[in-house]
């Protein structure tokens, strides 16, 4: 058993804090008793003076594949127009295939988990030109292994971008029966890895896609998601189809209580109401929308409205950074742009149990018993947090790009001291995860 002791405060969701010591045993939350407290039976305890201690955070929407290609050339503050060729003509140069998928991966995982982002959801939209099924298995293998290796959560969204609707729908079946076969709700029995399914979006799919794609989720029970209502998603729509994305979307069976999209950054009043009546789920992306001027969610009303909203960074071709916590801190202080404020602690629920609900994973995302030992100490006795009232507050207002001192994943710690560690408590260099995926993309340009 874990025991966390002598926090500042624990941040169980986002109505309830506590003082009292944290208890995790067998990948869960749980209530000391005479025999837990006793010292024979708490293999290991972790002092958290000084320290607030958070769930795990969940970053609700990425593009992990994308961490090999940040900051190109030609890819910031452009329309989407031209943001699009000009990334697909750096994966062609470079050619995805499960290396590649794996020293990606493992980057964009341990730079998350760095950051205190315990669980990824991964939309993975780019594939090999002419991929087949046993391809896409290999690079969905090789992203789930880097996330074994590290000890992270890892979410598998099988998405599509502008692929043959049958070869997509039969690519996603094989990464079901190969990832999570036989699995409830396509979630591996230890609740570490997790298949869904997501095309991009209107502007990039067909209407036969979703379809194929919403019988696939409806026949293994998978969680639906995809994107929706940048500006540029809705200009596309009206272009093509003289409709707009939500109405697309219902009319395609996409509004429904296992769909979660992301962005919704132009929406109308009448458009929230219907995602809410719906029970459609949310993510925002601000750190991905505002620097490539594609709008800013107006999270407080979609909230308002009663719509669950979770938080993402999107991928490293429009966010270079997949730090969580840092775009949490972006969603409160722009969200007075487009409505009015949100606090601190609405932040950090959005970047915790918000995005759990949209996974359809209620077991994460907080600290109440019974739920999935996920956890970050961060430290806020230094001088960044200096004068701070509110330490819960201050882990967003202060210190920007702040990181957790150690980070929990189901009952084991995967990062102390702000290092990674193994599954055997061996200090990992995450210098060398970075040379590794460096040296890969160095050979692959000069070939």
């Amino acid at each position: 058993m874990l025991t966390i002791r002598n926090a500042v405060t624990t941040f169980i969701d986002e109505t309830t804090e506590t003082t009292a010591d944290l208890y995790l045993d067998h990948g869960v939350v749980v209530e000391p008793d005479a025999l837990q407290t006793n010292p024979v039976t708490i293999s290991e305890v972790l002092d958290a003076t000084g320290c607030v201690v958070t769930p795990g955070l969940i970053n609700a929407h990425h593009h992990l594949l994308q961490t090999a290609f940040r900051t190109l050339p030609g890819t910031r503050g452009v329309e989407m127009a031209v943001w699009l060729p000009t990334m697909a003509a750096a994966y062609s140069a470079i050619g995805i295939d499960p290396e590649l998928a794996f020293a990606s991966a493992r980057a964009g995982l341990a730079e998350g988990l760095l950051s205190g982002v315990t669980t990824v959801a991964d939309h993975h939209l780019n594939w090999p030109n002419g991929a087949t099924t046993a391809d896409t298995v290999g690079i969905a293998r090789a992203t789930a292994a880097a996330a074994e290796e590290l000890g992270a959560r890892l979410v598998f969204v099988r998405g599509s971008a502008r692929d043959d609707a049958e070869v997509a729908a039969a690519s996603a079946e094989g990464i079901v029966s190969a990832l999570v076969a036989d699995a409830p709700q396509g979630i591996r029995a230890d609740g570490m890895l997790q298949v869904a399914v997501g095309p991009a979006g209107v502007h990039s799919d067909s209407p036969e896609t979703f379809r194929l794609f919403g019988e696939l989720a409806q026949r293994y029970g998978l969680r639906r998601r995809t994107q929706a209502n940048e500006q540029v998603d809705v200009m596309i729509a009206l272009e093509k189809y003289g409709r707009r994305p939500i109405d697309l979307l219902d009319e395609w069976g996409w509004l429904a209580p296992d769909v979660t999209l992301a962005h919704l950054c132009a929406v109308t009043p009448d458009e929230i109401s219907r995602l809410a009546a719906a029970g459609v789920s949310g993510t925002h992306a601000p750190a991905c929308d505002l620097p490539m001027g594609w709008g800013i969610a107006p999270v407080a009303a979609l909230r308002d409205a009663g719509i669950t909203i979770g938080l993402g960074t999107s991928g490293g071709g429009s966010n270079d950074a997949g730090h969580l916590l840092a775009d949490a801190r972006l969603a409160m202080q722009i969200a007075p742009l487009v409505g009015p404020p949100i606090t601190a602690r609405q932040i950090l629920g959005m970047a915790t149990k918000g995005s759990a609900v949209g996974l359809g994973r209620p077991e994460l995302g907080s600290l109440a018993l019974g739920d999935a030992a996920d956890a970050c100490v961060w430290d806020v006795s230094g001088v960044a947090d200096a004068a701070v009232a509110d330490p819960v507050a201050g882990l967003l207002w202060a210190a920007p790009g702040r990181r957790p001192k150690h980070v929990i994943v189901a009952g084991r710690v995967v990062v102390r001291d702000y290092h990674l560690v193994d599954a055997d408590d061996h200090a990992l260099d995450d210098h060398d995860i970075a040379l590794a995926l460096e040296d890969l993309l160095a050979a692959r340009r000069k070939r």
